[in-house]
């Protein structure tokens, strides 16, 4: 039996343009053909056709940065502390399912607690839920100098922590290697953090040669390495040793990108966190007197520089960091795309290819599902949308048609985009502010 989709628009994910009145054949989990429909030989009597004659066809979008251990978290203790590994795993769950149900057939998590991710990866594999492929990491490799190690030095980077707190070269290796056998797919560096010194840069996590020593021990052992680093010092480091993903990589200079175009490497920029935060951070957020500006100096620097390493020729690919309160799964993971166009310049076409095909140059088995073509897994999403002429439709989920994941419908029940919280992942706050005579000047409360 076959299933035979006839399609108004084709879009297959290496083109720039849409090929009309298609006929898109499936058989088992794999196209077979692609052809116009007109020329389609008569369907025999047990093949379904399915009439998408007034919508999109293309190839379900991925995302490379997604955590999906996270939680929509709100704070640093809800990332790393609560709740405990086994919730965190069922709750991944229900935020991979999300991320599908946004249009995302393939995700790529670069950092999660234990081993949440690479299990859930696994049992979607098999079929147990249904939900995205998966590409994930372990917990990131960090120093005293990196992001993750968040608390005071007394505590360092707890078991249940999305960071492994690495005090040698020994050790980052022997962490490499531990990580290799426990099956993930990609090792995750932190390269910088927050600490900075006068200049106002911030300090690389790794000296340059502990830096290439990892990614050389990566690569020996057939694994891709992404890094985390928005300053210079640890996106030119990174790029030197030839990392596959630089994360964010906000004030990349032009050694940074003379190396990163030498080597090979490519950009996530994820910028929709920056942009959000600008946007729609309210006054009751703690960070809310800070951070937003941090944010819109960051996000200028960014769309700078970032530019310039596009111009140069540094691939540029697309990943949301969605798994935070200002970025929660499925909400806000497609407006990555328009941001790309209008900070970056990215032609619209280039954008969605890069979401439909480039982006599964570095996922796991990604050439498998990279486009539409016979022998590619049936990994499509239906829309009635024309995003190469506004690439903002597809942040409207109601244009979402259908998904299509392995040659197979898929069928979720409906979502709220909160994912339901227990006690036990809170971080228990009491108060925000310092109460003190003259800010308590209103009428108190009447006691009993």
């Amino acid at each position: 039996m076959r299933t035979i989709l006839k399609c108004g628009r084709v879009f297959i994910g290496t083109d720039s343009t849409y090929r009309h009145d298609q006929a898109l054949v499936i058989e088992g989990e794999r196209i077979v053909a692609l052809h116009p429909f007109a020329s389609l030989p008569a369907p025999a009597p047990d093949d379904v056709v399915i009439d998408y004659s007034h919508h999109l066809v293309m190839p379900g979008l991925s995302d490379l940065h997604t955590h999906l251990s996270y939680g929509n978290a709100r704070s640093e203790e809800e990332v790393d502390l609560y709740p405990n590994l086994e919730y965190r795993a069922i709750r991944a769950l229900a935020a991979a399912q999300r991320m599908l149900a946004a249009g995302f057939t393939s995700l790529l998590d670069p950092a999660c607690a234990g081993l949440v991710t690479p299990s859930l990866r696994n049992a979607l594999y098999v079929g147990m839920f249904q939900g995205p492929r998966i590409t994930a990491a372990g917990a990131a490799l960090t120093s005293r100098q990196g992001l993750y190690d968040y608390y005071p030095s007394w505590i360092g980077c707890p078991p249940c922590s999305t960071g492994r707190l690495v005090t040698s070269l020994p050790d980052a290796i022997e962490a490499i290697r531990q990580q290799t056998k426990d099956g993930v797919d990609i090792i995750k560096i932190a390269m910088d953090g927050i600490q900075g010194g006068n200049s106002g840069g911030l300090y690389a996590t790794f000296t340059q040669e502990e830096t290439t020593a990892m990614v050389r021990e990566a690569h020996r052992l057939g694994r891709r390495v992404a890094i985390h680093a928005r300053g210079r010092e640890g996106v030119l480091y990174s790029a030197r040793a030839g990392v596959d993903i630089l994360y964010h990589a906000s004030r990349i200079d032009d050694e940074g990108v003379r190396a990163a175009a030498g080597e090979g490497c490519a950009i996530c920029p994820s910028l929709l966190m920056l942009v959000n935060n600008i946007q729609y951070a309210r006054p009751d957020d703690p960070s809310y007197d800070w951070w937003p500006n941090v944010q819109r100096q960051e996000l200028a620097e960014a769309t700078d520089n970032l530019r310039r390493a596009y111009d140069a020729g540094v691939p540029i690919l697309s990943g949301s960091e969605s798994g935070f309160s200002m970025t929660p799964y499925g909400e806000w993971a497609t407006r990555e795309l328009s941001i790309l166009v209008r900070f970056l310049g990215m032609p619209t076409d280039e954008v969605l290819r890069t979401a439909t095909h480039r982006n599964r140059s570095l996922l796991r088995g990604g050439r498998e599902f990279d486009s539409i073509a016979p022998g590619k897994l049936a990994d499509l999403l239906v829309v009635d949308a024309d995003p190469l002429a506004d690439i903002t439709q597809l942040e409207e989920r109601k244009r979402i048609m259908d998904i299509w994941l392995g040659g197979r419908r898929v069928v979720l029940p409906d979502m709220p985009v909160e994912i339901p919280r227990h006690p036990c992942e809170n971080a228990q706050g009491y108060w925000t502010r310092l109460y003190t005579r003259e800010s308590t000047g209103h009428t108190p409360m009447q006691l009993p």
